[in-house]
């Protein structure tokens, strides 16, 4: 009998593992020994804060890498059809949204392997639950442009299209989020309303919603080399 992948979230942030995951999956994690890692050292870490009963040198963990290649995910599935167990897991949130594995959990389906998402925090859904924008019709748009006049004509198209009532979300790496901040404040409308979701979950948490026009009277927030979410909605 073949086995199930396991979608295994892990934190977002600097917490406790019990803060942010339901017993029962933190259950799953320890009973899981074959692991399928976008970042091994990461993975590692994780699963020792999670109380792993057995020690990590026993556990077979496989780092799958950012871009995991497609033609190699019915190999890193062979144990799992075999009867094994695997856990998908991410270097942050929950696997295949917004971070790798998508390819690999199809390539499960394809040969007719369970998949089973865990609960677990995901920064997307929590930024868009605390933004007070619109939830019932939204897009993850991922990255945006990095150069100046690209990135300027991409917010004001995601602008434009929010005007239809659908909120428009996007992330940028941590040390870009500033200029990011900044871009939004040059480029949109007084009236389109921006949310921030940084640090979702952590020590430091900071979430807050309003028009652009109100954004540019205040000091700007603290965004320096932290992992922010950008909601949008004219």
């Amino acid at each position: 009998m073949a086995g199930t992948l396991y979608l295994l979230p892990c934190p977002l942030a600097d917490r406790a593992i019990d803060e942010v995951l339901p017993d029962a999956v933190i259950g799953v994690g320890r009973g899981v020994s074959y692991f399928l890692v976008e970042n091994a050292k990461s993975a590692r870490a994780f699963l020792k804060a999670l109380g792993h009963p057995r020690p990590l040198r026993e556990l077979d963990i496989v780092e799958i890498g950012h871009t995991p290649q497609t033609e190699r995910a019915r190999a890193w599935l062979e144990p799992v059809l075999r009867g094994r167990d695997a856990a998908l897991v991410s270097e942050a949130g929950v696997p295949a949204v917004a971070d790798p594995g998508a390819n690999i959990v199809a390539a499960a389906h394809a040969i007719g392997l369970r998949v089973k998402p865990l609960v677990g925090p995901s920064s997307l859904l929590l930024a868009l639950m605390a933004s007070g924008l619109n939830g019932q019709s939204f897009t993850f748009q991922g990255y945006l442009p990095v150069p100046a006049a690209e990135r300027a004509a991409r917010l004001l198209e995601l602008e434009r299209r929010s005007r239809k009532g659908e909120t428009q979300l996007f992330i940028e790496t941590p040390y870009r989020s500033p200029a990011m901040f900044a871009a939004i404040l040059a480029t949109c409308a007084a009236s389109t309303r921006l949310a921030l979701a940084v640090d979702v979950t952590g020590t430091a948490e900071y979430i807050s919603m309003r028009p652009v026009a109100e954004w540019r009277k205040q000091p700007a927030p603290a965004l320096e080399r932290r992992p922010a979410v950008f909601s949008l909605l004219a």
